[in-house]
């Protein structure tokens, strides 16, 4: 059977002339995005500017909300009430969505953007408002393997896509070592592509306990944002093309 991995990439949370031109050049290499709502980054500009190219690529766009913290960029947990978060998810996913039907383009998923998304693999609240979400908006959602995410949705039957990261170090347990922590973000180039690698081919990985793990993917996340991330992707999708893994977006 042929091997078949989705290579995505979240877009849209750089609005400078240099973030966009990066931005869309990713969009050659990748099968997927995930372009940010407006709660950790981005604009109605800069989602039409992501959704049209995204059509153009022939690539599948889709949502990445966020806790509502553009300071932080939605890289820490917010202390915020439930049903404040549901009410800025609510009004993130209608934003992008009313420009993708203006565009005439349709999302293919939901994809949770930082602490939020960390947050939500463990935390049982935070993952059924996420389901409730996608299944307001009939999207299947991304997220980790095992994680109470992935459980809540096929018991919503929410379409579920298992995402893996190629520049992250991984726990025993199977979730992403804190960015605060040393060595959290990989930064060797060579060991992006081999864990990129490993990922795709279902073979395990060392966790920076030095254990052993093997994490199920069916979507490879590129982060535009690490140092050297459209040569890294450039790379990744050579990579896998020569060790015969087809790159291509998942039909949930």
């Amino acid at each position: 059977m042929t091997q078949k991995i989705d290579l995505n990439a979240d877009l849209g949370e750089d609005e400078s002339p240099t973030g966009i031109a990066r931005d869309i050049a990713i969009m050659d290499i990748v099968s997927s995005c995930n372009i940010a709502t407006g709660g950790h980054a981005g604009s109605s500009e800069s989602m039409r500017t992501m959704l049209m190219a995204a059509q153009t690529n022939a690539i599948a766009p889709g949502a990445h909300p966020s806790y509502p913290d553009r300071a932080g960029f939605g890289r820490q947990s917010l202390d915020i009430a439930l049903a404040d978060l549901a009410t800025s998810l609510t009004e993130q996913l209608h934003a992008i969505s009313a420009i993708a039907a203006e565009a005439g383009v349709s999302l293919t998923h939901i994809k949770p953007h930082g602490a939020l998304y960390n947050d939500a693999q463990e935390d049982p609240e935070l993952a059924g408002l996420l389901v409730e979400i996608a299944a307001r908006y009939r999207l299947p959602l991304v997220g980790m393997d095992g994680s109470i995410v992935q459980q809540k949705a096929y018991a919503r039957k929410i379409g579920f896509i298992a995402e893996a990261f190629i520049d992250r170090r991984y726990t025993d347990t199977g979730r992403l070592v804190p960015r605060s922590d040393e060595g959290a973000v990989i930064a060797e180039e060579e060991q992006r592509i081999r864990q990129g690698l490993d990922l795709a081919s279902g073979k395990a990985l060392t966790t920076q306990e030095g254990s052993s793990l093997t994490v199920h993917a069916q979507s490879l996340c590129l982060h535009s944002d690490s140092d050297g991330a459209l040569e890294t992707a450039k790379r990744m999708r050579i990579a896998l093309e020569q060790a015969g893994i087809v790159i291509g977006p998942v039909r949930s």
